[in-house]
């Protein structure tokens, strides 16, 4: 029968597997599982390797039956053949030990190695807050502080540009226009070039500020015991304590950091008990405020069932912050979970 294939009159490999390079076969199998939609990541090899399978892969014509059934089924055994692989070099070991390992260690190991962190850089980035980004802005010229404001969220850009002096924001909008011309790998260049700073920093100990950390500590603490530390900080050091009375979340604050449309998630999840044993303890003007908040923006026939139960309580002052506090650990759990988000203390109302 006559060779009526439209590939006839193109070279092609002769000489079947045998004659065949491994480059070559590793390009039958991707073509392969590329026909058959199968989902090959092949973004997961170095740049080298995706380059050079990309040239293979554009240099060949067509294989008959035979070879490619004979490909596949060479590769196969050689699937079945490994007992075990391992990552092959330093950067693949310490992706793969990634948490299992301390952060000192591989911080260490990744310097000595030269590795730099894996994954995208912009990533990394647009993770940190926003007075971290305000300090590398600060360090960078006009032009990369304009790349880095149109890679993050819009949103923590705007907080960024907001904390920076009036003639740098403006210098740095502008710049924002200009950008429209930078190729992509001028931002993959900024990108790991500000993750080597980040990489070239010492370990921290805490992953919190201390702000942070003592107004968790101070959410749980009796009100008299955390008014008196508070007083005695102020004293100390005013600003330190203005910032720890920003970090700390008790029931008198759900008005200025939780959002209306959230409630009805709350009283999903505290029981109709604790949250009407909260509401008769309320005692302080601020108190009241959060509980005429929380009843305002649930349902109203909830919202009359928390008053009429609450109304015929009587309620100590210890069982009463008990109840508080368990409505507060509800809100951080739906926080933790990403459920529901603070609102910046600072910000205006949403709505």
């Amino acid at each position: 029968m006559p060779n009526l294939s439209p590939f006839a009159a193109l070279p092609g490999p002769t000489g079947g597997p045998a004659g065949l390079t491994r480059r070559a076969k590793a390009a039958i199998i991707v073509q392969f599982l590329l026909n058959e939609d199968a989902d090959v990541p092949l973004s997961s090899l170095p740049d080298d390797l995706q380059a050079e399978l990309t040239q293979q892969l554009g240099r060949m014509r067509y294989v008959d039956r035979e070879t490619l059934n004979q490909v596949i089924e060479e590769f196969a055994d050689e699937l079945e053949s490994v007992g075990m692989s391992f990552p092959g070099d330093m950067a693949g070991a310490l992706s793969a030990l990634d948490g299992r390992i301390s952060h000192r260690t591989a911080a260490r190991l990744r310097k000595e190695a030269g590795v730099r962190q894996t994954g995208d850089p912009w990533e990394r980035i647009n993770k940190l807050d926003e007075e971290r980004l305000e300090a590398l802005v600060v360090g960078e010229s006009i032009e990369i502080a304009a790349v880095m404001m149109s890679k993050i969220d819009t949103a923590k850009a705007a907080k960024v540009i907001a904390r920076l002096p009036g003639d740098r924001a403006r210098r740095i909008s502008y710049a924002i226009s200009m950008t429209a011309g930078v190729s992509p790998e001028a931002v993959d260049r900024i990108g790991l070039s500000l993750a080597a700073q980040l990489d070239a920093e010492p370990p921290k100990a805490f992953e919190k500020k201390p702000d942070e950390r003592v107004g968790a500590i101070l959410n749980y603490a009796a009100s008299a015991k955390r008014d008196e530390l508070l007083q005695g900080l102020e004293e100390t050091d005013r600003e330190f304590a203005e910032r720890v009375r920003k970090a700390i979340f008790t029931f008198a604050n759900i008005p200025e950091r939780l959002k209306k449309s959230d409630v009805p998630k709350i009283t999903r999840d505290v029981p109709t008990d604790v949250l009407a044993t909260a509401i008769a303890a309320a005692a302080s003007e601020a108190e009241m405020a959060a509980v005429e908040f929380l009843l305002e923006n649930m349902s109203k026939r909830m919202s009359g069932s928390l008053r009429e139960e609450a109304a015929g309580m009587s309620v100590s002052a210890k069982k009463g912050e008990a109840a508080m506090n368990q409505v507060i650990s509800a809100i951080r759990d739906l926080v933790a979970a990403g459920e529901v988000e603070f609102k910046d203390p600072d910000a205006d109302d949403e709505d």
